[in-house]
């Protein structure tokens, strides 16, 4: 799991069938500080509403990601699992 920061949403006209319907943001990953930078910005699957600015927590783990998103194949890699108050 990684704390992240939302910095944008990424629009695509071409996405894969297991992405058709579902918001991608653009995240910067923090570290354990919750302020610096850690790594490259990432684009992450949302289902909880995100906005600019919020806190979210992110998830790689891909068992995790078939499940919440009820698929068996898909290029999704990260995954938000919440927003962050």
């Amino acid at each position: 799991m990684q704390i992240a920061s939302v910095i944008g949403h990424a629009v695509s006209s071409i996405k894969h069938p297991t992405l058709e319907g579902k918001t991608m943001l653009i995240v910067q990953p923090l570290m354990a500080d919750g302020r610096r930078p850690d790594g490259p910005p990432l684009v992450v699957v949302d289902r909880f509403g995100a906005g600019r600015g919020q806190r979210v927590l992110l998830t790689s783990d891909g068992s995790a990601i078939r499940q919440m998103f009820n698929v068996t194949n898909s290029p999704i890699r990260w995954a938000t699992l919440g927003i962050l108050d």
